[in-house]
């Protein structure tokens, strides 16, 4: 009896630990469930669309090292068009208007386009302004109807698992206003496919990585003036982001490693029996603020 009650208190001790590593494990296992269930509230983006900008190349080379640039690029004189007020004002106005028509498009014609006037956009998407003029873009044409389906399959593939498991409820529910789905039947029918790819480092005689400064900045600009370059020459479509499809998009297209997929565009003309959403946009007070 002596030696039962002398052992009393290990086993009162003991009974506590077990009680509290019991409890931890409970009250662990509830934050992991908390934050599983928190998660979704973000929208998922693959890694072919993260923006790398903030995280630049890892230098292989020594800093002073050659990059493939002129070091003495010669200056020549310019002179940019000048216009009276009166111009500059009608002009802005004329051009505003022309975008202003700009519209998302789904419902795309297999009307042929001329193939002069796809070079003649792209031309124009390859003015745009780069980081040190590295000129970080790849305009893949896809006319092939073979190609054209391949693509399609792939996109739809991956886009109805993005609608149902990736997006998350609040995503997929913006969307059907839109009446969008995974059905992406403008990539058979469009005449032309153009598919912008990031050059997310170049390639240097010697082998080694070239940095491309501000490539996704740089890409996103020159798809904005080929988006403009398109509505000026009557042509529509509609900005597409396959989430996940890339590295298959590459494959497919035989695109070097250092290419990512930033964006799909169908290029066409509208279907007579062609709808778009009712939207406005917003006014100038709400977009533009002067100091």
């Amino acid at each position: 009896m002596a030696l039962f009650s002398s052992l009393t208190p290990v086993f009162i001790a003991i009974i506590c630990v077990l009680i509290g590593v019991i409890m931890k494990k409970t009250n662990g296992e509830k934050e992991k469930r908390d934050t599983k269930s928190k998660h979704p509230s973000r929208p998922w983006v693959d890694e072919d669309l993260k923006d790398g900008t903030d995280h630049p190349l890892e230098e292989e080379e020594g800093e002073e090292e050659w990059q493939g640039l002129e070091e003495n690029v010669a200056h020549v004189p310019f002179t940019g068009e000048r216009y009276s007020e009166a111009e500059m004002i009608k002009r802005s106005q004329t051009f505003y208007e022309l975008l202003n028509k700009r519209r998302s498009v789904r419902f795309l014609s297999d009307e042929p386009v001329p193939r002069e006037v796809i070079d003649n956009v792209i031309r124009t998407a390859g003015t745009s302004p780069s980081g040190a003029h590295t000129e970080p873009w790849t305009f893949v044409v896809v006319q092939d109807p073979y190609l054209k389906h391949k693509i399609r399959e792939i996109v739809e593939e991956e886009e109805e698992i993005n609608y149902k498991k990736r997006m998350g409820d609040r995503w997929v529910n913006d969307l059907k206003r839109l009446r969008t789905n995974w059905i992406k039947e403008y990539l058979d029918t469009a005449p032309y496919l153009i598919l912008i790819f990031k050059q997310v480092y170049g390639q240097l005689p010697n082998g080694k990585k070239k940095t491309h400064y501000y490539n996704e900045i740089s890409v996103s600009i020159a798809c904005g003036i080929l988006l403009a370059a398109l509505q000026n020459a009557g042509l529509y479509t509609v900005t597409s982001t396959p989430l996940n499809c890339g590295p298959q998009l590459r494959v497919l297209l035989q695109r070097p490693a250092n290419e990512k997929l930033l964006l799909l565009l169908p290029v066409g003309y509208p279907r007579k029996d062609a709808t778009v959403p009712a939207l406005t946009r917003k006014p100038l007070e709400d977009i533009m603020v002067v100091m």
